[in-house]
């Protein structure tokens, strides 16, 4: 079958269906985290703003230190991704601004994705200490749990309980 001898409905059709599996390799990008407005961030200045001038000039932060509150931390990322799979990062921006004793900034340092630590599991299985059992020796351990509490006592039966 060639093409000139579908009809117009036919042509269509192969059209919508190009068209259609087009969409699939569309490329979503993505902004997340903190808005960075360069000459914001320039003019936060070691020994000369503190806290309150901090967060008037650049707002909130993302976050302060797990371990040391005397830092904060605005994080944004850009992502990028096709529809059908996961969000990847490719530009990431983390502002550190660290604060002295007395609240005052000591030190502003920015960050890339060139920091971001990248984690790989050996395999897709949670090692555990326990022993390894079988399918069917943890399946008649959980029937043999739960046959046991059949013989259990209700809570509040027995004596002075209220249950019949």
């Amino acid at each position: 079958m060639t093409i000139n001898r579908l009809g117009k409905k036919g042509k269509a059709g192969i059209l919508l269906m190009l068209a259609g599996l087009s969409v699939g390799c569309t490329r979503i990008r993505d902004h997340r985290g903190y808005m960075v407005d360069k000459a914001m961030v320039q003019s936060v200045s070691p020994g000369v703003d503190n806290r309150q001038s901090v967060e008037k000039t650049l707002g909130r932060p993302t976050l302060a230190g797990e371990f040391d509150p005397n830092v904060w931390y605005y994080i944004s990322t850009d992502t990028k991704q096709l529809v059908f799979s996961l969000p990847k990062a490719y530009k990431q921006n983390v502002l550190a601004v660290h604060f002295d004793p007395r609240g005052n900034v000591s030190r502003v340092e920015t960050m890339g994705l060139e920091h971001v630590s990248h984690i790989h599991p050996i395999r897709d299985q949670t090692v555990t200490l326990s022993t390894h059992r079988g399918f069917f020796a943890e399946l008649f351990n959980n029937v043999a749990a739960v046959g046991g509490m059949a013989g259990m006592t209700p809570v509040g039966a027995g004596p002075g309980g209220t249950a019949p």
